[in-house]
């Protein structure tokens, strides 16, 4: 056992066990993207003149809905296992917890709060975007814990081809296999995204407000795409790909919102790097 297999729990799902209570590398790895995302928008909103506390409030609305909607959307896809496994529904540390439904439940908390707080959604939505794609980057080593999230069947040399650590080939041996590391093929896709969005977001004049999350949900969705082809354990609906259907919609449903708002609102729209507008000089 090598020391990266020792820290990693000889990768065992199972980090450690407390009082009776197991404790997932899943929840740590989650856990962790979120505090990292959290700390990084939290300085870039005291840049963007939003109060640094809107973010913690909001980090604690929306995650717990997230978490809710993404489990929800996760069963509601595979009703046909857990009708006949209720209990198995609120497992959600034993991984089954859908990336868009998260999204959509953690949308609406964002729309809503930032009504409320009299913060503009658009700026708001521009200073999580990269942050976001960086957690969910983060997030795919979790799957890669718990052994899921990956792709076909392949060859051992095919995986040592690409010259991955020894660790992810031997997670990477399911179910008497070698499967594909779809996990890591998207993880990586992500964490460029974040840094392309990072490396972009402060060029003078570059983005409208808006334009940073549309581009985060153009780069995620077309990357998506391709990744979920890839899987094996993707949710269906009349024998198609949900999240491939749905990262189509995504990816030209921003591209012709990006071209509307320019076209429509022109002057009108405020550059994201005026800030928060609304917040006292």
């Amino acid at each position: 056992m090598d020391f990266l297999e020792f820290i990693l729990g000889a990768l065992n799902p199972i980090a450690f066990s407390f009082g009776g209570i197991q404790v997932h590398w899943y929840g740590i790895i989650i856990a962790s993207a979120v505090v990292i995302a959290t700390l990084l928008a939290v300085r870039e909103a005291k840049r963007r003149r939003i109060d640094p506390d809107n973010i913690y409030d909001l980090i604690l609305w929306a995650l717990p809905v997230a978490i809710v909607s993404a489990r929800t959307y996760y069963v509601i896809f595979e009703w046909g296992y857990y009708k006949n496994h209720l209990d198995e529904i609120i497992r959600v540390w034993d991984g089954g917890i859908a990336i868009y439904g998260a999204l959509i439940g953690a949308g609406i908390v964002v729309y809503l709060f930032c009504r409320i707080k009299w913060i503009p959604v658009w700026l708001m939505l521009d200073v999580i975007a990269p942050v976001l794609i960086m957690a969910q980057g983060i997030g795919r080593w979790g799957n890669f814990m718990n052994q899921e999230a990956f792709g076909r069947i392949t060859s051992l040399d095919f995986l040592q081809s690409l010259h991955l650590p020894q660790f992810i080939i031997q997670q990477m041996f399911i179910n008497g296999a070698y499967r594909q590391p779809t996990f890591l093929y998207e993880s990586m896709w992500d964490i460029l995204g974040f840094i392309v969005l990072m490396s972009l977001r402060h060029r003078p004049n570059l983005f409208k407000q808006g334009e940073v999350f549309l581009t985060y949900v153009i780069w995620y969705s077309f990357g998506r795409f391709f990744v979920e082809g890839m899987r094996t354990d993707s949710l269906m609906l009349l024998g198609i790909r949900v999240s491939q259907w749905l990262s189509v919609i995504l990816f030209f449903g921003a591209i012709t919102l990006v071209i509307l708002r320019r076209r429509m609102l022109k002057d009108r729209l405020p550059r994201y790097l005026d800030g928060n507008e609304l917040a006292p000089k």
